[in-house]
């Protein structure tokens, strides 16, 4: 009998937003803050008041810190996430973020900047760390507005991995020497005359050339450390390897 069961239907469950759905949301977020901004400063200079520029800019703060936790808790998305077909989920009720919720998200999402979203590779609802520790997911907004490559379903495949337990521990040891290889390779940058010596002493007299080196081995490290991660939830790091299903002939 032939399955004409749709997978993507909106019956099979919500779908999560992908990472450059949601780099795109926060880009436009981005413009938003800094329009405002830009709108604040000219009317300040325009009109030419020193109080009104104080009160403009004490506002345009405000309004930055509580952008994003005020729309995601009262409206479940901000602008960009709005225009990028996206809202925030609370996992336990289906609803909005309180506004507790939500300012703990922003910090988080400010604090970790992009390292947060390494997760997203290894959770079954591709969630980043700010999700994570306010048990929220980012889904989409409706379903019939979204393209395949906006988001992704849940993760089903990861029967036969070993405990959660094993998969940190391994994941953990393999986190720790890649970031040990990363470190102890650092001064050949130096004798291949990529990295000066007072580079490596303070960072703030780093030429350009050696910030922009400097910001690629960062790059480098923050990807071996999502792709580790990834490996490791999914049970593909040896240690913790997922065991593979009997064949048919071996069953």
């Amino acid at each position: 009998m032939t399955d004409t069961h749709d997978p993507a239907s909106p019956g099979d469950g919500p779908r999560y937003g992908r990472f450059l759905r949601r780099v795109q949301a926060a880009f436009i977020d981005a413009i938003v803050i800094m329009v405002a901004m830009f709108g604040a400063v000219f009317i300040a200079v325009t009109l030419n008041s020193d109080h009104l520029a104080r009160t403009l800019g004490f506002s345009i703060a405000i309004g930055w810190l509580l952008y994003e936790p005020l729309l995601v808790a009262l409206a479940g998305s901000t602008v960009g996430h709005y225009l990028c077909n996206l809202r925030v989920v609370d996992n336990r009720t289906g609803g909005n973020l309180n506004f507790f919720k939500a300012v703990v998200r922003t910090v988080l999402k400010a604090v970790l900047g992009w390292l947060s979203f390494v997760t997203m590779a290894a959770t079954r609802r591709h969630q980043a760390i700010h999700d994570l520790a306010t048990t929220s997911t980012v889904q989409i907004r409706n379903l019939a507005h979204a393209r395949p490559h906006h988001y992704r379903a849940e993760q089903t495949d990861l029967a036969g991995v070993p405990s959660r337990g094993r998969r940190l521990a391994v994941t953990g040891l393999y986190l720790i020497a890649v970031t040990a290889v990363f470190l102890l390779a650092s001064p050949a940058f130096e004798s291949m005359g990529l990295l000066s010596a007072a580079c490596f002493n303070d960072p703030d007299r780093c030429t350009r050339r050696e910030d922009t080196v400097f910001a690629l081995y960062s790059l480098c490290w923050i990807a071996a450390v999502a792709l580790c991660i990834a490996l490791g939830w999914r049970g593909r790091l040896i240690g913790a390897r997922a065991s593979r299903p009997a064949s048919p002939q071996q069953a």
